[in-house]
């Protein structure tokens, strides 16, 4: 890669001047929230992240577990989904004001090649297996053809994933329940006057091992194993981590790809119309936050009693709920947290709390690999092994250290630099030029301390 001057109209960073103050702010906040959900996959067994009854969780580490997934479960990826559909438009609208034919789709499809080669390496080298990089290069090219459309065809566009995604949770739920029914009539037989039919025994099996797999003894078993292997040596952490990346790249990319496009529709239309970076009245954040979190938190509270009446058991849950409105809850609730962060913003009375985030936000990137970095050297046996070891309110004191580490360091970082190390690479990978990189006057340095400050 070469830094070529007559090319860097086309390829120079954006200036403070340029940068959307209230887009950083919102990408700062998803970023460090996003943490707050995937800790537990970080500290503990995959079994255990969400499942507190494993190991008989209670008082403040069960009360820990209630409060975060009721009121967050979602909503930062969601919020980062959002973001990155916004972003979209962005990055294509400042291009195509650059550069004319086909070259600003050639740098956006460039760009999102190299964030799929990115999610690879967050998943199969740093082996952090929730991994969302790869799955959102694969959408954000699938996005390529609607960043044209309007704000209301997008939000038609968010109202079908909707629809779709909700479908497919309750088709899962369903076919569930006919395991469970199909397997309760086959158990039903006396097998003393009547032999089962090869259907019949297979539908026994089927039910059978759902249920034993979704005891607390079986459940126990799978997080031990677990914990073994990743406290173990490199190889045996990255035969189970790998596999778990495998299952989860795929699932993402197949299963929950309305769930993402959902929020990155939402994010586009959000964008085209104002509302994501704070030019519409104070009443539709208003209406976002209290329709949002009236709803999403009265439907995420009958889930979590939904969860905890049937003591955690996949299969128990299966056969008693009769609807799965985990998107419904997870996208109101998305939006009321959207909604009261704007109402925050269009106060002026928080510039304090977005300057804070702000630089957190323009190093996103970056800080999103660092979290992956950092859970695999506290965690796992290759570094200092604490996996399995915490209790579930002490992650989150882990979770408020790196918080305090990653907005110390972003604010730092920037008064010397354009923009972090990563966002650095994956910029001159996209224009295949090697971009500026510190700040190369003391006027610099000055707009980026006034932009933090």
């Amino acid at each position: 890669m070469h830094y070529r001057p007559e090319s860097q109209n086309i390829a120079a960073p954006v200036n403070q001047q340029e940068r959307i103050y209230i887009l950083d702010s919102l990408r700062g906040i998803a970023t460090l929230g996003i943490l707050l959900m995937n800790v537990p996959g970080f500290g503990f067994p995959e079994a255990r992240a969400n499942n507190p009854s494993i190991y008989n969780e209670t008082g403040l580490n069960f009360q820990t577990w209630y409060i975060v997934e009721w009121l967050f479960s979602g909503t930062q990826r969601a919020l980062f989904s959002m973001l990155f559909g916004a972003g979209i438009i962005l990055f294509m609208g400042r291009m195509e004001k650059k550069v004319e034919g086909i070259m600003p789709a050639m740098y956006y499809f460039r760009r999102q090649m190299w964030l799929l080669v990115f999610g690879l390496f967050d998943a199969f080298v740093l082996l952090w297996f929730w991994d969302i990089l790869f799955a959102y290069a694969i959408c954000g090219m699938m996005l390529f053809v609607f960043y044209k459309k309007s704000a209301k065809a997008l939000m038609i566009f968010a109202f079908v994933c909707l629809a779709l995604m909700t479908l497919r949770n309750n088709i899962s739920l369903y076919r569930d329940k006919a395991v469970i029914q199909k397997g309760e009539i086959a158990a039903a037989i006396d097998t003393t006057v009547t032999k089962l039919t090869e259907t019949q025994k297979q539908n026994l099996d089927a039910m059978l091992i759902m249920k034993k797999e979704s005891t607390n003894d079986a459940q126990r078993t799978k997080a031990e194993k677990e914990m073994q292997a990743i406290t173990g040596t490199y190889s045996t952490l990255y035969k189970v981590q790998g596999d778990k990346s495998i299952h989860v790249e795929l699932y993402y990319t197949y299963y929950l790809i309305w769930d993402m496009l959902l929020f990155m529709f939402i994010g586009m239309a959000f964008f085209k119309s104002g509302i994501v970076t704070g030019d519409v009245s104070t009443k539709i954040y208003w209406w976002l936050t209290i329709a949002g979190l009236g709803i999403g938190l009265m439907l995420s509270y009958y889930q979590q009693q939904d969860i905890a009446d049937t003591h955690f058991s996949h299969y128990e849950y299966s056969k008693q709920v009769v609807f799965n409105d985990y998107q419904l809850a997870r996208m109101f609730r998305s939006l009321g947290f959207f909604g009261l962060i704007m109402l925050l913003y269009k106060s002026r009375k928080f510039s304090w709390f977005f300057n804070l985030f702000k630089p957190v936000g323009q190093m996103a990137f970056t800080n999103y690999l660092a979290q992956s970095f950092c859970g695999l050297i506290f965690f796992y046996g290759i570094g200092f092994g604490y996996f399995g070891k915490l209790e579930r309110y002490e992650l989150y004191i882990y979770t408020g250290v790196i918080w305090l580490l990653e907005i110390i360091w972003s604010h730092v970082w920037l008064r010397y630099f354009r923009m972090g190390p990563l966002e650095w690479l994956w910029r001159s990978l996209t224009y295949w030029q090697k971009q500026p990189f510190k700040r190369s006057s003391l006027n610099e340095k000055l707009l980026a301390t006034d932009a933090i400050v």
